[in-house]
């Protein structure tokens, strides 16, 4: 059993103003170096790395067992910190170096099955799977940190606002949230399920039912979908609900978290109030309820020029109620070769677009996939449509409103990625307001609720509910930075009648609602405060902030593509006495 050298500084820590002062450092071997005489271990912890240097004048021993280490072995030293006659000014301890006179050996290491360094290049299966050695990275070590900052803050900046944080439960019924839930047999109960919360939603709006008035909790949750860059079956929340408020109340106390993070942990100042578009705006501007403001391309609608132009592309998608629609971009005639072109074409295919047509603005020219069909002046009008000036690229999609919108908005974010427009330290934040309270199932026709059937309507606007649901907004929010939306939330319905309304409009029978509600309905009658609310996905947030692409770069061990854990190996079989004590059985 080695001893243990109790520590007094962290490796990273260290700098010119500790020269000459005793230190004892832990950590792990990032790199040793025999120069003969001479002995350099490079020792790393989660502070970073700092050079200890072993020379011959300490006992012979330790000479030997610092030759012997290598590595990734966990050692300990004793040491005199001193100022480097050659300085490596790339690491922040680069000015110093720690002169060892004791080490001790805590365990060895096999050579590890992946490099301990940022820039390693390694498969992604790996990295997963030895994800304990990929957690030894810096950069790793960094967002980690960073996270821990992040989530302090939360909470203490909610405290501060009077929230109180409250934990709802984990094992709870199976209720309809628009994915598939995670269910957990009952032992006690055979043949019935618990599901895990793919929100706290119902027991939040029960808090504020219990008197609790404003709460706030940092949640697991679970959904069973597929899987992206910025999902994973088990995500963190950070839930919100306040009693007693309107839309404005939620975002004000929201817009002041937003601009204490952002000040405090990125040293970037927010400007308050935040710009607000409504959803019609921005679907029609930007092609997206989540818009990208980094950079322009916004969408221009054509469908006064294309009407009875003649050419059937865009006639018949006119006639069938869609849209034509386009973007420019600013000198991208010369930037986007005729390949490159096919290939955007071929991308838009994957949101249903049909085709697209382009337009190069040239010197009292235009060149497009259309020439035979317009003449040089009808295609000026177009171009006249985006003010666009020689050297300037169009892009036109005419389908369904949701089509090119979709299209569009990607084709506008595709490009601004490949000409480098998408600056990870320009934050743009800004409110989306005034959602549509119903959308249509693509595939069944039917209504369902865009945000969730407690979003509260526009109260002006519940007559339509009668008569034209699909014209009503609601009283919903969605914070959105940079293209990706971080939360959203909205006022909630607290009156039972306006509830029962809603859940009318949604084809939903008295039987059905107690059978998927019917605690809620009930809590209801007994005195409800108006009341709303807003969740953030935490794992976007600090993904997003730490300037990474993936939210498994801010999660300590996160699953891959197919919901796996590669550490554990879960989810794995279990033993056949186990499903028998369930009174479940396998096919």
């Amino acid at each position: 059993m080695s001893e243990l050298f109790k520590r007094t500084s962290m490796c990273g820590t260290l700098n010119i103003s500790n020269v000459d002062q005793e230190v004892v450092l832990n950590g792990w071997v990032a790199k040793r170096r025999n120069l003969g005489g001479l002995i350099f271990i490079d020792l790393r912890d989660k502070t970073g790395i700092v050079q200890v240097t072993f020379d011959d004048t300490i006992p012979q021993d330790i000479f030997q067992k610092a030759d012997s280490v290598r590595s990734e072995y966990v050692i300990g030293v004793k040491g005199t910190v001193k100022e480097r006659s050659a300085k490596n000014m790339n690491i922040p301890t680069g000015e110093i170096e720690v002169f060892a006179t004791d080490l001790v050996i805590y365990s060895q290491a096999d050579t590890p099955p992946i490099y301990i360094k940022d820039d390693d290049n390694v498969d992604d299966t790996l990295r997963l799977k030895y994800r304990y050695l990929d957690l030894r990275k810096p950069k790793m070590q960094r967002n980690l940190t960073f996270r821990h900052q992040v989530t302090k803050l939360t909470r203490d900046y909610f405290d501060s606002c009077g929230f109180t944080e409250v934990e709802t439960p984990m094992l709870i019924k199976s209720t309809p949230e628009g994915a598939r839930d995670y269910l957990v047999p009952s032992r006690v109960h055979p043949g019935e399920f618990y599901a895990l919360p793919q929100s706290p939603q119902l027991f939040k709006q029960l808090l504020m039912v219990s008197g609790t008035d404003r709460y706030m909790q940092i949640v697991k949750c679970f959904r069973d979908e597929d899987l992206r860059a910025d999902r994973q079956p088990e995500f963190t929340q950070i839930d919100l609900e306040m009693s007693f408020v309107e839309a404005d109340d939620v975002m004000a106390v929201q817009e002041g978290f937003l601009q204490k993070l952002f000040h405090d942990l990125m040293g970037v100042d927010i400007q308050l109030p935040l710009p607000r578009l409504t959803w019609d705006e921005a679907m029609e501007r930007y092609g997206s309820d989540k818009p990208d403001l980094r950079f322009g391309f916004e969408l221009h609608c054509l469908n006064h020029l294309a009407q009875g132009c003649g050419f059937k592309v865009f006639t018949d998608a006119l006639e069938a109620g869609g849209d034509v629609r386009g973007i420019c971009i600013d000198g991208g005639a010369d930037q986007f070769s005729r390949k490159e072109i096919d290939k955007l074409t071929a991308a838009v295919k994957d949101y249903g677009a049909k085709g697209m047509v382009w337009m190069k603005v040239g010197e009292g020219e235009i060149n497009s996939s259309v020439n035979k069909f317009f003449t040089q002046g009808e295609l000026a009008a177009y171009a006249a449509e985006f003010e666009a000036k020689p050297g300037d690229l169009i892009f036109i999609v005419s389908d369904k409103k949701k089509v090119v919108f979709d299209s569009l908005g990607f084709l506008r974010r595709e490009i601004a990625r490949r000409l480098g427009l998408l600056n990870d330290k320009d934050f743009k934040l800004l409110w989306v307001v005034d959602f549509p309270m119903f959308e249509k199932d693509d595939e069944t026709g039917e209504l369902k609720a865009m945000h969730h059937p407690f979003t509260q309507p526009k109260l002006d606007q519940v007559p339509l509910l009668d008569t034209d649901p699909t014209a009503v907004k609601a009283e919903a929010y969605d914070i959105v930075l940079n293209g990706v939306e971080l939360g959203g939330g909205s006022i909630r319905i607290h009156d039972k009648d306006l509830q029962a309304k809603i859940f009318e409009v949604l084809g939903l029978t008295k039987e059905e609602c107690d059978e998927k509600f019917g605690f809620l309905i009930e809590a209801f009658k007994y005195g409800v405060p108006p009341h709303g609310g807003l969740a953030y996905g935490l794992d976007r947030l600090v993904m997003l902030l730490a300037g990474e692409s993936s939210i498994r770069e801010v999660i300590a061990f996160p699953k891959n593509q197919n919901a796996q854990c590669l550490v554990s190996n879960a989810p794995s079989p279990v033993a056949e006495d186990q499903l028998k004590e369930l009174g479940i059985s396998t096919l």
